[in-house]
């Protein structure tokens, strides 16, 4: 998303199945590494962005390791995509993948910048809330869904869960074939203590 605006990239990856699988683009660079140690230099980057991550990671090595390759003029970007529960079709997606999962604690804790919000590594932080909506094909509906870490992979819970996918494309498509799971995308901006 960046790389297609021009910027450069840097990707932090500890896997090296996933650095290996990831799309090449001329300007993202992947890096093994991992959120507490990235093995940048000090003061190098200008923008540290966190999608749909920062929940993973050990809050206070991470953002110490942020503070500590960050530019003084350099910001951190957190960045959700929650999925609105307001919207009937998006409800009804989310319960199937909450039922999948076997109601997984990462449905809950998806948006938790309480440790950001408290550091006093970053006293800065804005928030901004944006509106998106994602247009599905059938096939990019169990894919997103798929896409999802834990979702069970094989196995009858995961039959059902695509036969249910496909009845609820099915009773939802518009007469171009897709269906739209509608987000709030939240974005937290802090700038780190000079």
């Amino acid at each position: 998303l960046l790389a297609q605006r021009g910027v450069r990239v840097i990707a932090i990856e500890p896997n090296t199945q996933m650095r290996e699988a990831a799309s090449t683009d001329p300007l993202v660079e992947f890096r093994d590494g991992t959120a507490q140690q990235t093995n940048l230099p000090d003061a190098s980057i200008d923008l540290v962005a966190c999608f749909q991550s920062f929940h993973w990671f050990d809050p206070e090595p991470t953002l110490l390791e942020f503070r500590r390759i960050l530019k003084p003029t350099g910001k951190l970007a957190v960045v959700w995509n929650d999925r609105n529960r307001q919207d009937d079709f998006t409800q009804g997606y989310s319960h199937l993948v909450q039922i999948a999962s076997n109601h997984h604690p990462a449905e809950s804790r998806m948006c938790s910048v309480d440790p950001l919000l408290a550091s006093p590594l970053f006293p800065k932080v804005y928030s901004y809330t944006f509106s998106y909506q994602q247009a599905l094909d059938q096939d990019g509906l169990i894919g997103r869904a798929m896409s999802v870490s834990y979702i069970p992979r094989e196995g009858l819970a995961h039959q059902k869960l695509i036969s249910d996918l496909q009845e609820l494309y099915n009773s939802w498509c518009d007469h171009k074939g897709l269906v739209y799971l509608t987000y709030s995308t939240k974005v937290y901006v802090a700038q780190p203590e000079c």
